[in-house]
Order: C-alpha cells, then structure tokens, then sequence
C-alpha cells in the first residue's frame, strides 16, 4: 500500500494544467457503449476510478484502445455487450458504476447492476435513478445484491426527479437519448460534468433542449442504432482547480492554472473570497485559452456577513457551492482568520475526517454530522493521517502542505482514485513530496 510522506510549509511556485473532470469521464465512457458505433473521448484523467471502468467495459465486450499509446485519449469499439456478466469486484470498488444502469438498459434492454461502491460518506440513495427508469417504461426490481432492470421499448415521458440527483439525471438522460419520442426532465441535475455528457450525446445525433438549466428536454433517436460515432473533449476538472487554488494560498505559494472555464468557478470564487482568497483569469492569447492566476501573499481573512454575524458556507445543487469541495473549504478555513461555519448538507458521513484536523492543531467543533464551525487561523503540525475517501484524502493533502513538520498520509489509493499522478504534479510545484510503499 502506498503512502504520502508531505513536508508543510513549503510554497508552492509555478504552472499546472488541471487533469479532465473525472465526474464527466465516468459517464460519457459508460455512454460510449450504447451504440456500436466507435467513438473517441479525449482528455480523460488517468486516475484509479477511470481504469477500474474501463476493466468493466473490456469485461462486458467493448473494445477500448489507447490513441497513441496515450491513456488521455482513446477509442471505443462495442459491437457486441453482454449486459449479464458485469463483474461485481469490480462494479463494487466504484461509485461509477452506477452510470452503466442506463446505458445497458437502452442497449441491451435487460440489465442487472451489483451494489455500486465508492466513498463511505453516508447513504447514497438509488431512489430517484429507478423512479426515473420506471417512467420510461422499464420494469424494475431493487434486491438486497443490486438492482434488476428491464425494458422492451423505452418510451419518452414527463420525469419530475425527486431531487435534483447528478448520477439519476445522467442515467435518466442517457436511457431517453435512445427512447421513442420526447422526455421532459424537470429538477434536472445541471453541473458541468452532466452538460459534457449531454454535448457528448448531442454528438451523437441527439436533439436536446436546455442544456445547463434544470428543465431537459430530450427527443429520443428511437433506438440505439441512430446513434452516430463521434469525438468528444472531456472538459477540465473544476474540483481538483479549486484544490490547487486552497493549496497555493495556504502555502502562500504563486500558480497559474492553465486553460479553466470562468463560468464553472463563478461560486467557487465567491466561496473563495468569503475566505480571503483571491483569484484573476489571464487570457493566453496564444491559445486563446483562460488561464487562472493565484497571487501570494493573501489575506485569508474570513468575511464575516452583515453586521458582524458569523457567515455560513453550503453545498447544493449547481450551480450552488459543489459538494465535493466542502472538504476543501473547511480546511482552507482553519487557516484564515475568523469563525465560518461549514454545513455539508448531503452526506452524512462527510465531515467525520475532521477528527483528523483537530488531531493536527486545527480548532473545529463537530456540531453534528452535517455541520461544523472552524475557529482559525490554527497552527497545524505535521501527523500521521489516514485517507477516509476521495475528497477528505485530498483536504488532507492540503493540510500538509499547511502544516508545521513532516506528515504521512496513508491509503492514498483514495485519492489516487479521483487525483492523476497528485505527488509528481506537486512536485512540479515544489512541493516536498515523495510516495513509498509499506
């Protein structure tokens, strides 16, 4: 098992290009199986989640190759997929997975799908993927091993999700794509990663509506062999470019981060400067790229709200503060001056990697499982910590980057699950990093 051995302390100075947004790959490589018409998917994070999907997808029958020898791009081929022979030890190991439900059921019309694993963060409900699949037509069936589904001809309808669910609007967007007739998609899921997989169906020949708003509608091609190949550009990650904002201003380092969409930060920037950092965009007229510029020396002093009142920060849905840099939030604010309160409203298991926080110097109080309230600025001192999951494993990163002496952090497969090759990209940096094997 790997570990990080992180000295803090240690500003983190130059250029970085942020990896392609995990959470758009995921779907759009489960999507590339629908038809078996090739296509080519670009810009994919070279990450444990990513492989462990694609295994899944040479083990149902698709034919997956490199372009170039290139794990960032390539190319896949499924002409024939065998829906009954998903491998559960590996559908287990990710949250992913989820997204093949509606794929498999468009392509094959019969699908049973294990239990998906993922991060421990609390429950994470399935509801509102089988209400949708059922207001397709499909008849479904939930076991205590997984979920059985399965229809003879998807038909288009009117679909209002119980909540506004990423991975239920993406299964339910991908199974109308091939439906008969129009779906109309109200409380529809609207973040980044789900507008690339609507451009990537787009692509294919499907005529949608509303894209980036919460109301979808989508005409169905009436079958998966109207579908068409195409190329497809995964996007870049707006959690991990938030990530390297946190670290540079918590190290009181200087970084440019290369070719950034403005429009999917604008709440990240908010959030940010509630906590007293500050970002610019640069435009690269050579690429005519944006690039974002973090500058050293910030304030890092928590805004307090009208009339002196302690400010509060959420998750929500898009396009509100992104639930999986509420971890990164919370220890970037051990670090500035002032008294915030972090309230994670959709997992409740989220916020428990706190305790290893405190255990650095940091001054939280856990009020309950969704809320927290972080007095700082705190002088951390290096530890030995252990990865919880993907997110925390990462705010822990950043932690000891912060922090006075030497830390170690250990069950880094986590957040090699969701970050590409994060210790030599640091290193880049500057960053006093190094991973051993124990």
């Amino acid at each position: 098992m790997d570990q990080l051995i992180i000295e803090g302390k240690v500003p983190l100075k130059g250029t970085i290009v942020p990896q392609g947004n995990k959470n758009e790959a995921l779907p759009v490589l489960c999507a590339s199986i629908m038809s078996p018409q090739p296509v080519r998917i670009f810009n994919i994070p070279d990450i444990e989640d990513v492989r462990t999907l694609i295994k899944i997808l040479q083990h149902l029958g698709a034919e997956v190759n490199y372009i170039n020898g290139d794990p960032h791009n390539v190319e896949i081929i499924a002409k024939e997929i065998n829906s009954n022979d998903l491998p559960l030890e590996l559908t287990a190991s990710i949250r992913g997975s989820i997204t093949l439900m509606g794929p498999l059921l468009a392509r094959t019309g019969k699908v049973f799908l294990p239990k998906p694993g993922g991060d421990k963060i609390g429950r994470r409900r399935v509801d509102t993927h089988l209400i949708a699949f059922e207001g397709l037509g499909a008849k479904v069936e939930a076991t205590r091993d997984g979920y059985f589904l399965e229809a003879e001809k998807l038909k288009g309808a009117e679909i209002l999700l119980d909540e506004a669910s990423v991975t239920g609007t993406e299964n339910l967007i991908m199974a109308a794509a091939v439906a008969k007739g129009i779906t109309i998609v109200e409380n529809a899921a609207s973040e980044p990663h789900v507008q690339g997989l609507c451009r990537f169906l787009m692509a294919r020949g499907v005529r949608m509506e509303g894209v980036g708003s919460n109301i979808l509608k989508i005409h169905g091609v009436d079958g998966v062999e109207n579908l068409k190949s195409c190329d497809h550009n995964i996007g870049p990650d707006y959690l991990e470019i938030g990530s390297f904002i946190s670290m540079a201003a918590l190290t009181n380092g200087e970084i440019t981060i290369k070719n950034v969409i403005p429009k999917d930060l604008r709440m990240i920037k908010m959030v940010f400067s509630r906590l007293g950092i500050e970002f610019e965009y640069k435009k690269n007229y050579e690429t005519n790229a944006i690039d974002l510029f973090v500058p050293s020396h910030q304030s890092l002093v928590i805004q307090s709200d009208v009339h002196g009142e302690i400010p509060k920060i959420d998750d929500a849905p898009w396009p509100a503060f992104p639930a999986d840099l509420i971890s990164i939030a919370l220890v970037t604010a051990t670090q500035s001056t002032g008294t915030v309160l972090i309230h994670e409203k959709l997992f409740e298991s989220r916020l428990y990697f706190t305790d290893k926080l405190i255990g650095m110097g940091a001054k939280i109080v856990l009020c309950d499982p969704h809320r927290a309230v972080i007095i700082g600025p705190s002088q951390m001192h290096g530890s030995k910590l252990t990865s919880p999951d993907i997110r925390a494993g990462m705010a822990l990163v950043i932690a000891a980057l912060a922090a006075e002496g030497e830390s170690s952090i250990q069950n880094i497969i986590q957040v090699d699950r969701g970050y590409e090759n994060i210790d030599n990209r640091l290193k880049q940096l500057g960053a006093k990093i190094k991973r051993i094997k124990v």
